[in-house]
C-alpha cells in the first residue's frame, strides 16, 4: 500500500486547510489538483475555445460537463506522479455520472488505503446549508456576488453518490477546528 493521502468532498468542505496541516505533520509533501490539473488537461487536448463555448451555450453545467473526461485523467496521472504524499482533489475531481469515467477514478484509487472525505456533519441538508454558507462568503469576497450555479453544483457534490463509494473513512467537521480534525485523521491514519 501507497502512504498517499487523498482529501476528496464538495467545495469549502476544508480539504485543502486539512491536506495542509496533515502534509506538515507528517512531513510529506502536499498536490493540489486544482493547481496541477491544466497541465494534465492539456496533455489530452484541453481546448480553453472548446470550454468557453461549452460555457456560453450552457453555463456552468456546460463547463462541469466539458472537464469531466480531463477530471479523470488528470486524477489517473497526479496519482500516478506522485506517491507518498497528500493529494486534495478539487470538488469536482471525484463526482461522476459517467460509469466509464467513474470506473477508471475507482480504479486509480482502488490501491490507496487513505481516500478520506470531508463534509460538516452527517445530515446532507444540513452539509449543504453550512458548505454553501462558507463558499457564498468566499465568492462575494472573491466575485462581489454568490454565483447560484457554483452553489447549485455544490449541492450536487454533496448530494452525489460518487464521493461516498470512493471514500474509505469520512470526517464530520462542523464544531472542529481544522487542528482537531487534522488530529482525528492522523488518530485514524495511525490506527489502521
Amino acid at each position: 500500500m501507497t502512504k498517499t493521502i487523498v482529501l476528496i468532498g464538495p467545495m469549502c468542505a476544508g480539504k485543502s486547510t486539512i491536506a495542509s496541516l496533515l502534509a506538515e505533520h507528517l512531513q510529506l509533501p502536499r498536490f493540489e489538483l486544482d493547481e496541477l490539473r491544466w497541465d494534465y488537461y492539456s496533455e489530452i487536448g484541453y481546448d480553453k475555445e472548446a470550454a468557453s463555448k461549452a460555457a456560453e451555450e450552457k453555463g456552468l453545467k456546460g463547463l462541469l460537463a466539458y472537464w469531466k473526461p480531463y477530471e479523470v485523467h488528470a486524477v489517473e496521472r497526479v496519482l500516478a506522479d506522485h506517491t507518498n504524499c497528500v493529494i486534495d482533489f478539487g470538488a469536482g475531481h471525484s463526482v461522476f455520472e459517467n460509469k466509464d469515467y467513474f470506473g477508471r477514478v475507482q480504479n486509480a484509487l482502488s490501491a490507496l488505503e487513505h481516500v478520506l472525505l470531508f463534509l460538516p456533519t452527517t445530515d446532507l441538508n444540513q452539509s449543504i446549508e453550512i458548505l454553501n454558507g462558507r463558499l457564498s462568503l468566499l465568492l462575494e469576497k472573491e466575485l462581489g456576488k454568490a454565483e447560484p450555479d457554483l452553489l447549485e453544483s455544490n449541492v450536487h457534490f454533496v448530494s452525489h453518490p460518487s464521493n461516498y463509494q470512493l471514500a474509505t473513512h469520512i470526517f464530520y467537521t462542523e464544531g472542529k477546528t481544522p487542528q482537531e480534525t487534522c488530529e482525528e485523521v492522523l488518530s485514524h491514519i495511525n490506527n489502521r
